[in-house]
């Protein structure tokens, strides 16, 4: 085993239970495993911050807490990942990049990240093109699925009987009412599993060997795929196809997430795919996902990862005052830039909704209750 090391993982949020959410709770817990010292940083605690402790894994929200600095700093989401290097100054960093399209997931430029990590080949497209980080400090490290949780179901059957769309973004609102009409059409049951729906499930592992078809993107797919059910890729944004070992090693390489998404979402479209349902293509997929996506090859990734930029760091790694105090200027400067075109953008979304017969009125009337209340 490798020398100890003193891991400080920062996220936005451990309430909901979304995808960083799941991963940082995934990667702590086998950090522990191996004998490393993983603390997790959110100013934002619920169920999962809930679990990390259960598990023994130190969570806070203050960074004061820390009696003794990190060795090496693990940021997600750059608010969070500046607070801890502007804490920790010679503390050095590695920054993971988890999404395409989510601000909160832009890569913050400062000298004491040394490398930076997409969890797949888009989000790498958006560090090296849209952000212009250098190529020779970006990898990429493929999303992870715990084997041990998500054991394999038993053989599909010839004709899928049972569905489920597993994701927080599906709603009546959304896309939900597409993917029931399809299944109708198709004779296929359907469930929905989500924060969207209000059902929120803690443990997906018991729940998605009971289907046949699985709707899901990005680590819900992978997670439905290492199970064993077949998986049509699915959700708010867009449609995609169902996963078969020809597309596989494509679909990976883009985490099945949005890139994958560019399709429309439509009745015919989702039955379409339901009717490419294949039991003994999926069970190869499953073969396959669980051959090369496990979570102990991307922790010895990662692990691997640690000690290299922590080494790189201690033989050449100089703090520059001026150098920091200029990247933390420019950081402050777009976060504030940031901050007032979003509160822009939902001032114009709330003066449409405003306009809305009816709907507008009433929001206007609960807004105005709630400032009485003392909530602006």
């Amino acid at each position: 085993m490798t020398n100890s090391m003193r891991v400080l993982i920062t996220n936005f949020d451990l309430a909901g239970r979304g995808g960083t959410q799941m991963y940082v709770r995934d990667l702590a817990a086998a950090l522990l495993a191996r004998g490393h010292q993983p603390v997790v940083y959110s100013t934002e605690h619920g169920s999962v911050a809930a679990e990390l402790r259960a598990a023994t894994i130190p969570v806070v929200s203050d960074l004061d807490k820390l009696s003794t600095p990190p060795d090496i700093i693990h940021g997600n989401q750059h608010v969070e990942t500046m607070t801890a290097l502007l804490r920790y100054p010679g503390v050095p960093a590695v920054y993971f990049c988890h999404s395409w399209r989510n601000w909160l997931e832009a890569p913050p430029a400062f000298p004491r990240i040394v490398k930076y990590i997409a969890v797949d080949h888009t989000c790498r497209d958006r560090l090296t093109i849209e952000h212009g980080i250098p190529e020779s400090k970006v990898r990429v490290i493929l999303n992870f699925v715990d084997l041990e949780r998500f054991k394999p179901r038993g053989a599909l059957p010839n004709r899928p009987q049972r569905a489920l769309v597993f994701s927080n973004y599906a709603g009546e609102h959304t896309y939900l009412k597409t993917v029931r009409e399809a299944c109708a059409r198709t004779d296929v049951a359907l469930d929905v599993i989500g924060e969207g729906v209000g059902n929120v499930c803690a443990q997906p592992e018991l729940e998605l060997g009971k289907y046949d078809i699985v709707f899901a993107k990005a680590r819900a797919a992978l997670e439905a795929l290492a199970v064993g059910t077949a998986v049509v890729l699915c959700d708010a944004v867009g449609s995609g196809t169902l996963v078969t070992s020809d597309e596989l090693p494509h679909l990976r390489r883009l985490n099945f997430g949005v890139r994958t998404l560019q399709g429309p979402i439509t009745t015919a479209v989702i039955a379409r795919e339901i009717a490419r349902y294949d039991p003994a293509d999926a069970a190869e997929v499953s073969r396959q996902i669980r051959a090369t996506a496990g979570l102990d090859l991307a922790v010895a990734q990662i692990i691997e990862l640690y000690e290299e930029v922590i080494a790189q760091w201690g033989a050449v790694g100089q703090v520059d005052i001026q150098e920091e105090g200029r990247a933390a200027a420019a950081y402050l400067r777009q976060l504030y830039s940031d901050f007032k075109s979003h509160a822009a953008f939902s001032e114009r979304m709330r003066s449409r909704v405003r306009k809305i017969p009816l709907f507008g009125s009433l929001l206007l009337s609960l807004r105005n209750k709630s400032t009485t209340k003392g909530f602006r």
